[in-house]
């Protein structure tokens, strides 16, 4: 079963770093979307997941519904993706 990877962004040049990030350390366990929250309308899926995930700011990741810990204070890291399965086999 694949692992996945939701990356939420506002579409900036600060977010394009973790997109690439998070690319970078996926695997083919791995099935990545990203959801630019710039372009989201009201009512839209990708809004209403991160509510549901509880996002409080950009860029962030979920890995199978689950917001990551980085993503909840410190920040998006390579040791955080890895933690959370990305780049491995499931």
């Amino acid at each position: 079963m694949k692992r996945t990877v939701e990356i939420f962004t506002a579409g900036c040049p600060f977010c394009e770093p973790v997109v690439e990030l998070v690319q970078t350390v996926a695997c083919n366990s791995c099935e990545v979307s990203t959801h630019n929250l710039a372009d989201a309308v009201a009512g839209s899926e990708a809004l209403r997941k991160a509510r549901e995930y509880g996002v409080q700011a950009l860029p962030a990741v979920a890995v199978n519904g689950v917001l990551l810990a980085c993503c909840q204070s410190e920040g998006i890291t390579r040791e955080t993706l890895k933690q959370a399965g990305i780049g491995q086999a499931a």
